[in-house]
């Protein structure tokens, strides 16, 4: 089936309340030859409308009162919330849009209470790669690294209220659609996210927390630097 040919089927069914598009087919320039269409599915309670998954087709198919609470936090599937950022609604009988917009997005009290955590996440491991690297431990410092960027990921999304891409469409979310400063253009934070990867770990952990210091304070952040104490100035590495 085409999708095309199960998009016709779905917009007649009387039991589909929306449709959405979601994935790389809904965001512009990211499909490849080998994407497929990743939809889901609203229906009315008691549908038999039936899920699928292969080469052409993913199709997940839940109730209204399933989408509801779908990728929230505390849903256990609060790892799917990117899918609906910049999906694309084809159906909606109602309401389904505004769900659409929730989930793609953070609220201003999500991205207050998320911001702060996510920043005292990227401290810890941070100061965790860069106690490895010290200790000789290269791999657990490129390890720790890997989680702290990670965090700060999230919590640079946060800071504009926006739910952190997944890995995938990180480059091409930073090319359409830029974060507020020079420091955070896919040109500059792309190649300094890899370099935390490589031999070169320590330091660019250090810029990448040298370099957020002064806007997570202008935030309202400073105290999750100040409770560091007196480790600060070897996390600064100054």
């Amino acid at each position: 089936m085409t999708f095309e040919t199960f998009l016709a089927r779905a917009l007649d069914d009387p039991d589909v309340l929306g449709v959405v598009l979601s994935g790389s087919q809904a965001r512009e320039g990211a499909a490849t030859a080998h994407s497929d269409h990743d939809v889901y599915v609203i229906v009315a309670d008691g549908s038999a409308f039936p899920p699928r998954r292969d080469a052409v087709l993913d199709v997940a198919v839940m109730t209204l009162g399933e989408f509801r609470e779908h990728a929230l936090p505390g849903s256990g599937t609060a790892w799917d919330r990117y899918s609906f950022a910049y999906a694309k609604v084809l159906k909606d009988t109602g309401g389904i849009a505004d769900l659409v917009t929730a989930k793609g997005t953070l609220s201003p009290e999500e991205a207050r209470s998320l911001a702060p955590e996510a920043l005292g996440a990227f401290l810890n491991s941070a100061y965790r790669s860069l106690k490895n690297d010290r200790a000789g431990d290269l791999l657990a410092a490129r390890l720790d690294a890997a989680d702290a960027v990670g965090s700060y990921l999230t919590y640079v999304f946060a800071l504009h209220g926006r739910v952190r891409p997944y890995n995938k469409y990180l480059a091409w979310e930073l090319r359409h659609h830029p974060l507020s400063l020079p420091m955070w253009s896919h040109e500059e934070l792309l190649p300094l996210l890899e370099a935390t990867l490589s031999p070169e770990t320590a330091s660019a952990v250090r810029r990448l927390l040298n370099d957020l210091e002064p806007r997570a304070r202008a935030a309202g952040h400073g105290e999750e630097f100040d409770g560091w104490g007196d480790d600060l100035a070897f996390m600064r590495g100054r």
